[in-house]
């Protein structure tokens, strides 16, 4: 399972936001600098999310996130990023900065199309992102827009039209337990193992390294009928980082799970 150290951007700083809220943030200072300090623990990913793009389509913070990418890319360190992006040309851009990993969130719900052909186009390089409301992912509604907005869609309906495409992953989002700390959402990602193929990137509640180590034994406690192990492919950690309840080298070795 791997570790997704998170930085979300917004008016050019690093700062958290609580189950969404855009009225209930906290400022962490330069990404910048919390990127270094990801890459110097020996995270292999950053993910990187632009909140008032998601909010409104329109990217603000391209710069930044250039030079996150290139700080990253000279430790080898690569990265996932969304938030507003929201067209085939914006998925390139984002792609040619040197991320390795596009996040379509609101795009996938309003432009199936859109996201297919994408995926199609950049093999691996897209990913779903699946941010739900609800108590469980395989029976909450999907948002967009920020988290603003709901989606009539079902969950099974929005992942099933991915089945078949060449996704790289898919990230679920458990807004009610976004930045609670108060422990993921272990019976949902249980449920999203059985629905997609992709992998699954859990996001939301971590808040100890025994949260990392259920996520991990959950991945090995699921078995697809033909025999395979399903796993949680990773861990979107925000809050608890960048408060220091424990650090990135921690949460590395809590998400190898030792078996």
């Amino acid at each position: 399972m791997e570790l997704y150290p998170a930085i979300d951007l917004r008016d050019g700083g690093a700062v958290r936001l609580t189950q969404g809220d855009f009225d209930r943030q906290v400022r962490y200072g330069d990404p910048l600098a919390l990127a270094e300090r990801f890459i110097e623990g020996g995270s292999s990913w950053i993910h990187v999310v632009d909140l008032n793009a998601a909010r409104t389509g329109v990217a603000h913070e391209r710069a930044v996130l250039a030079k996150i990418v290139e700080g990253a890319a000279g430790s080898g360190v690569k990265v996932q990023t969304g938030g507003g992006i929201r067209t085939e040309d914006d998925v390139a851009a984002v792609l040619d900065l040197g991320a390795a990993r596009v996040v379509l969130g609101t795009t996938a719900l309003k432009d199936p199309a859109l996201t297919t052909r994408c995926a199609r186009r950049w093999p691996g390089q897209v990913a779903i992102g699946l941010d739900y409301a609800g108590a469980d992912a395989g029976v909450g509604q999907a948002q967009s827009n920020g988290w603003e907005v709901s989606s009539p869609l079902s969950i099974p309906s929005v992942l099933g039209q991915w089945e078949d495409e060449p996704i790289g992953a898919v990230v679920a989002t458990s807004i009610a337990r976004d930045g609670m700390l108060a422990g993921p959402d272990l019976a949902g990602m249980r449920s999203l193992l059985g629905l997609t193929p992709h992998p699954v990137i859990a996001s939301g509640g971590v808040g100890t390294l025994a949260d990392l180590r259920a996520l991990a034994a959950l991945s090995l406690d699921e078995v697809v009928a033909g025999g395979g192990a399903v796993r949680v492919a990773g861990v979107i950690v925000g809050k608890a980082l960048v408060e220091g309840r424990f650090s990135v080298e921690e949460a590395v070795a809590a998400c190898t799970p030792s078996a």
